[in-house]
């Protein structure tokens, strides 16, 4: 097992069990206060939860290496597996926001403000206090799915934080003019942490269909590539006529379609081993697990 491997391992275990402490108190809270908000980030962190589990297994078949049998390894297992966990998020958030606009219909609901408050400020510094560790052990290695739990931890702290700000100032409220919306406050700041958790499952949901699909990258990922590439041909007598990237997962693939510029039919191999060295140690600061290959563009064989 290499150094990244484990790593990441742990780095989930660690997530996992902080999840479950998380979503535990979450749930228990909800029940107790009778609040629609802890509802929503508990049902949030158990699908996240739920999710987990079964990735931990899993995380060996992402080290394994490329063969012919798997061409590009594992890596769309992880990008089938985001996809599967982002849109089971999706519905979460759709169903959610549904129950909620039904409550304010309804006319709402009153919860303990008080009590809200200080359960989401005690939740709060809890998950600050993880996302500093998570990050702190991630600091060497961060993979697509270490990214996404330190997404999770940071919603959580944004949330509870939100959801803290809003019912101590509905604590505020008291006998004032503003009064009679006390009931509506618990269903609106639910709707509203679920506007804005809606954005990355959808925005990644989009990242990985295109992956599944190898669709090319981001134009600035093709940009920073062929910067690289033109860079490190200088002073060979070869030029690049077609680079094709493609992204599954924590993988990326280069292939480089090279065509001589001086007339001579033959290919120095030793130019081309230095170059894939001189390409990959460009990039791989900006990727995690990358391959290079260089292929000879033939001309059109005559009709």
């Amino acid at each position: 097992m290499n150094n990244r491997e484990e790593l990441e391992k742990r780095i989930l275990r660690f997530s996992f069990l902080g999840s479950c402490v998380l979503t535990g108190a979450e749930v228990l809270m909800a029940i107790i206060l009778h609040s629609y908000s802890i509802l929503m980030d508990a049902i949030f962190d158990s699908a996240e939860l739920f999710m987990m589990g079964p990735f931990l297994v899993l995380v060996p078949l992402l080290y394994r290496p490329v063969s012919e049998r798997h061409p590009y390894g594992y890596a769309q297992v992880e990008s089938l597996f985001l996809i599967i966990k982002y849109m089971v998020l999706l519905a979460l958030i759709l169903v959610m926001v549904n129950t909620n606009v039904n409550v304010i219909l309804s006319g709402g609901h009153l919860v303990n403000p008080g009590g809200i408050a200080t359960f989401e400020i005690a939740l709060c510094i809890g998950s600050i206090l993880m996302y500093l560790f998570l990050q702190h052990m991630s600091r060497k290695y961060e993979s697509p799915t270490i990214h996404a739990e330190l997404y999770l931890w940071k919603t959580d702290i944004v949330g509870s934080c939100g959801i803290a700000v809003a019912f101590l100032a509905q604590n505020l409220l008291g006998d004032s003019i503003l009064a009679p919306l006390a009931p509506y406050i618990d269903s609106v700041v639910a709707i509203v942490m679920s506007v804005l958790l809606i954005i990355e499952p959808v925005q990644e949901l989009i990242r990985g269909f295109k992956q599944m699909m190898l669709f090319s990258p981001p134009q600035d990922v093709m940009d920073k590539v062929h910067e690289v590439v033109k860079r490190d041909l200088e002073g060979l007598p070869y030029e690049a006529t077609f680079i094709d990237v493609i992204q599954t997962g924590r993988k990326t693939w280069i292939e480089v379609y090279l065509r001589e510029t001086l007339d001579t039919s033959l290919i120095d191999v030793r130019h081309w081993t230095k170059l894939r060295e001189y390409v990959i140690q460009d990039l791989k600061d900006d990727f995690d697990q990358i391959y290079v290959e260089f292929i000879p563009d033939l001309p059109d064989l005559p009709e």
